[in-house]
């Protein structure tokens, strides 16, 4: 899956989610499935575990819906 929001893209599979942020500094953020959390009503996407944890807030929860289908995971 590739989808675009308003800060970058992600890209999902249900192994891997990569999130790459828009700008000049070309932020990447990766993580495997298994250390994804989905969080709904903020419409955010979190990561933590193996020294991993980052955040992400998405436009709405279409996408969030749309993350949740392709890597397995429920919202929260």
């Amino acid at each position: 899956m590739n989808l675009t929001f308003s800060e970058g893209r992600i890209i999902a599979n249900q192994h891997e989610l990569v999130i790459r942020l828009n700008g000049s500094a070309r932020v990447t953020l990766q993580a495997l499935v298994d250390d994804v959390n989905l969080i709904g009503g903020a419409n955010v996407i979190t990561a933590m575990g193996s020294g991993v944890n980052w955040s992400v807030r998405l436009d709405n929860e279409e996408q969030l819906r749309e993350v949740s289908e392709v890597i397995g995971i429920a919202i929260q």
